[in-house]
């Protein structure tokens, strides 16, 4: 199993001071590093009761504002730059993903948040946070869309660090790493998609076709037309109350529900042959 261990980090801005650098020069930002296969470091590792995450829903991705501490210019771990990214747009890399659990559980991130390893969320070195991405587990072709809140990976060139939740809907929690695809996901690009999903998956409204016969205010009047179709139409014929100008009431005689146009109309010529020559097509 593969467990992840964060080095406490601090930023070195390269950039002309301002009233956070002086705070940035000595807040302790956490960040990811990972381990290989099988080695178990400070208590890292999965929960005692393994959950399922299957219920779990993918991060949302939306706009919102750049962290206020995840994103300097530029910052040094273990004598190595790095250099936030001014966007996101058109970022897509492949390597390998890493996990981290319950040691980091409820603590800090870079973004101020805090992390929680049953949300799914990530860390990356550069991409401005936050930053939603859809990351590929390329042994399984498993994809999720995480939330990057977090910096690291920063040990054994790993491209980005898992939550627990993350790493188990990608099933790589047993062998610790993954060879992975990571795509940046534009928000508003990715509403818009969403809602022509929605619309193409609307059902249809729902309609159905009649013929009416007649509408009598008396109901033996319809009755006796009623029993007339009986006799000329296969479809059923019956009798739908109703009022004209919400005062008088009247009994319509329809026949339908029908198919199709093409019925309604072989039907109405089946009628008018047999003298009945006032049936119109309603759609309900």
């Amino acid at each position: 199993m593969h467990v992840s261990i964060r080095a406490r980090t601090t930023y070195r801005r390269h950039h002309p001071a301002t009233r956070w650098a002086a705070l940035l020069g000595v807040l302790a930002l956490s960040g990811c590093g990972s381990l290989g296969t099988g080695n178990y470091l400070d208590g890292d590792g999965a929960p005692a009761r393994p959950m399922d995450v299957s219920a779990i829903p993918n991060a949302v991705p939306k706009v919102m504002p750049r962290s206020e501490y995840g994103n300097p210019r530029t910052y040094t771990v273990d004598g190595r730059t790095y250099h936030v990214l001014e966007n996101s747009r058109g970022y897509v890399r492949r390597g390998v993903a890493s996990w981290y659990g319950t040691k980091f559980h409820h603590q800090r991130t870079s973004s101020g948040e805090a992390y929680d390893m049953y949300a799914m969320t990530a860390a990356h070195k550069t991409l401005p946070l936050p930053t939603f991405v859809q990351v590929t587990n390329l042994r399984n072709g498993r994809k999720v869309i995480v939330k990057v809140n977090d910096r690291g990976p920063f040990l054994h060139n790993r491209l980005i660090d898992l939550s627990y939740a993350a790493a188990a809907r990608l099933d790589m929690l047993g062998t610790g790493t993954a060879p992975v695809e990571v795509r940046a996901i534009d928000p508003k690009a990715y509403a818009r998609r969403k809602r022509e999903q929605a619309q193409r998956r609307r059902p249809a409204p729902r309609y159905a076709l009649y013929l009416q016969v007649g509408a009598f205010s008396d109901r033996h009047n319809a009755e006796q037309l009623r029993a007339h179709l009986s006799y000329i139409a296969a479809d059923k014929v019956h009798i739908t109350p109703a009022r004209l100008n919400d005062r008088e009431k009247v009994f319509r005689v329809r026949i339908g529900p029908l198919p199709d146009v093409d019925h309604a109309d072989s039907l109405a010529d089946k009628l008018s042959r047999h003298g009945i020559k006032k049936a119109n097509l309603v759609v309900d």
